[in-house]
């Protein structure tokens, strides 16, 4: 199954800019009205190569690959604006109605350690603000530098724009540009990109319906690990090729990762007794979301235990998606792991999502 996650776009700037190679960055700034890219989408473009990622493709990503070979040639900057309100059915000109500012960016390797803080910050799951700042003076070359303001740092950002600007965009999880007053014939434009990772999802069991879940929640944007204590049911073949995967007793594994607001706990063993240990490893913890396959049955006898054992509280414990998943009619596991990925979803957007009601025990 191919992979339709975009790729490390600075972690490929980062690459490109020590080994010395020439190449552009592009960047939408803006996006206004209907578009086939929003403010953010970024693009590496190389001459001779071609492009990697995308900022719409189509006329747009055209004229940006235009206009990257001009700037690669002559290391400058580049911003063009794009208007999409042509009228050509045919497909000869765009016709979303839109309009487009686009930063094509040649000089991004003298911002090499800060891409490289990016890509760091990323690994560690850790989040901040991407500063791009494109000063225009009056009849000359943009100026493009770029800055990063770690989460922690955002209350104390001194520059432009101030922290409550920072703090919007990255409450919200949107890029926005910010323009600030001209000044001495220099206009100043600060794009404020959100560095904030996809939710992490731990799949904990890598049978089938473990399997499949992982595939799923991939395609839909989840960062994707998986633990079980099989080794044959731990072979990376198994899962999306990004996905990490984990061999070893569950709940020790479980722990190694962060349990916090931003994570998601799918729990799909082989049995009660795994299914009881990994629960009980993450039923205190902040998580997002926790969900447990099982019978009505099964999860009130599991339920009965962790109370009478003093493992959890009844509030606790009804934070828990058991049975998992949407009442989709599922039958193969395949739907099964749909139902289970759209609860997921809706989780991710909404804050909570139905549950399948427990009702009374056969």
């Amino acid at each position: 199954m191919s992979q339709i996650r975009p790729p490390d776009i600075y972690e490929l700037v980062v690459k490109l800019s020590d080994a010395g190679q020439g190449f552009a960055l592009v960047t939408v700034l803006t996006a206004k009205g209907p578009t086939p890219a929003k403010a953010g989408a970024k693009a590496v473009f190389r001459e001779g190569t071609g492009i990697v990622g995308t900022i719409g493709g189509g006329a747009v990503e055209a004229e940006a690959m235009r206009q990257a070979v001009t700037a690669i040639r002559t290391s400058r900057p580049v911003v063009f604006d794009f208007n999409l309100e042509g009228e050509d059915a045919a497909g000869r000109a765009p016709v979303c109605g839109g309009t487009m500012r686009v930063l094509v960016d040649a000089t991004a390797a003298a911002d090499h350690e800060v891409y490289a803080t990016a890509v760091s910050v990323r690994r560690s799951r850790a989040r901040g603000v991407m500063l791009t700042s494109i000063t225009e003076p009056a009849a000359a070359v943009p100026e493009v530098r770029v800055e990063f303001v770690a989460e922690a740092a955002i209350d104390l950002w001194l520059g432009f724009p101030g922290p409550a600007v920072l703090q919007s965009a990255f409450r919200q999880q949107q890029p926005c540009l910010i323009g600030s007053p001209e000044t001495a014939g220099r206009q100043r434009e600060v794009l404020v990109d959100p560095l904030i990772l996809p939710p992490l999802l731990l799949v904990v069991g890598g049978g089938h319906v473990g399997q499949a879940v992982a595939w799923q929640a991939d395609q839909v944007g989840f960062e994707v690990a998986v633990i079980d204590d099989r080794p044959e049911f731990t072979a990376c073949e198994r899962f999306p090729a990004e996905a990490i995967v984990r061999c070893g007793p569950m709940e020790d594994e479980l722990c190694r990762f962060p349990l916090n607001e931003d994570t998601y706990v799918v729990i799909v063993t082989r049995g009660h007794r795994h299914d009881a240990a990994a629960l009980a490893a993450c039923l205190s913890a902040p998580v997002a979301y926790v969900g447990m396959i099982g019978s009505r049955r099964k999860v009130e006898v599991l339920r009965k235990d962790f109370l009478d054992a003093g493992k959890s509280t009844p509030e606790a414990f009804d934070r828990v998606y058991a049975p998992i998943g949407l009442d989709i009619g599922a039958v193969t596991v395949p739907e099964i792991a749909a139902g289970i990925v759209a609860q997921l979803i809706a989780v991710r957007r909404r804050g909570t999502a139905p549950r399948i009601p427990r009702g009374e025990c056969p």
